[in-house]
């Protein structure tokens, strides 16, 4: 059974959609004459007192020294990419969004022994070397994780042709290098579920490959073994999603080796980062399906579009630095992804 939302679960939930979350001065913002109001609440980065600070495209992660080895402490902060590109300004909220999400579908696989994962708690009284105010600062968007050997490999599941696998097809008749049937439309849903992997990206742009060059980079054994639980994960959530009124179009799963209180990489396998977010997956509301076009989006798909219309204009070439979002696009993208997360619920 799918967890149900606790009480505290639901106040932080409000709290992002109306923008209420209260943050403090050592959560650093941005602030900007096109965003001011909507983002002077917003947490674009963090400065916590742990060590070896760094920064992903969302996430900021922190080593956390303890007497049992290290851990993880992963925030999710405000911070919105698309393109490959951190875009200047904030979706207040978002970060607390994605992490209730996140939270709820690790605690679904934990509930279904599909795989493993990093979470340990989401609770800051767990995160030791903070005070009561810093703890403060990361309820809501933050997890303290299991370190892992992070397998370099975006695992991404198909079941509809959209996005950069629509591009593809158009061109070749193909989604990384898988031969589909001629006649596809836009948003289609494909014959079965495809996996097509990706390389990671420290720097610029993930690349598509092939299932064969996955293998070569990672092992055939790890390799296939990923297939095939990304494929049975995206299967399972999508039923649970369709049942909800939402078609879950693709998704992509992260997986590490979990490691010793050494350092050292073990065999146990989990799955890491975020899952089936709107940030790392694509959902379209079923009551307005309709091959053969762009579909509403609850994810951000909508940012893209907006990005998408300045690059067709000739006023941004998808490279940093990324343009500012209107205050509008900001509202509707919070929007959209709190009613994912309500059908969801």
């Amino acid at each position: 059974m799918y967890p149900v939302i606790n009480n505290a679960d639901t106040s932080r939930l409000e709290a992002a959609r109306s923008n209420r979350v209260v943050y403090t001065e050592a959560m650093s913002t941005t602030n900007t004459p096109a965003d001011a109001g909507m983002t002077s609440q917003a947490v674009s980065t963090t400065e916590l007192p742990l060590p070896n600070k760094r920064q992903g495209k969302v996430r900021d992660i922190y080593d956390v020294p303890t007497d049992e080895g290290t851990k993880l402490l992963i925030v999710a902060t405000d911070r919105i990419s698309a393109f490959d590109v951190i875009l200047p300004n904030p979706i207040p909220g978002k970060g607390v969004l994605l992490t209730t999400l996140s939270a709820r579908w690790f605690d679904y696989l934990r509930n279904t022994d599909t795989i493993g994962d990093h979470v340990l708690s989401l609770d800051p009284e767990d995160v030791p070397g903070l005070d009561a105010q810093q703890r403060e600062q990361l309820r809501g968007r933050m997890m303290l994780c299991r370190p892992a050997r992070v397998v370099p490999i975006e695992c991404v599941a198909r079941g509809y042709l959209a996005g950069s696998g629509w591009a593809e097809y158009q061109k070749s008749g193909t989604v990384c290098g898988i031969e589909l049937p001629s006649g596809l439309q836009l948003s289609d849903k494909l014959p079965e579920v495809i996996f097509t992997p990706a390389t990671k990206a420290t720097e610029g742009h993930d690349e598509n490959i092939s299932f064969e060059v996955a293998c070569d980079l990672v092992g055939t054994e790890l390799m296939q073994r990923l297939r095939d639980l990304t494929i049975s994960i995206y299967s399972d959530a999508s039923d649970y999603a369709r049942e909800r009124g939402l078609i879950l179009a693709d998704t992509k799963f992260e997986f590490g080796m979990a490691l010793d209180k050494d350092g050292n990489p073990t065999d146990e396998l989990m799955i890491i980062d975020e899952v089936l977010t709107p940030d790392s997956s694509r959902y379209w509301p079923a009551d307005d399906y309709e091959p053969g076009r762009e579909q509403a989006s609850f994810d951000k798909q909508y940012v893209r579009n907006y990005l998408q219309e300045l690059v067709d204009k000739g006023e941004w070439d998808k490279t940093p630095p990324g343009p500012s979002l209107p205050e509008h696009i900001i509202t509707n993208t919070l929007a959209r992804y709190s009613e994912a997360i309500d059908r969801l619920s």
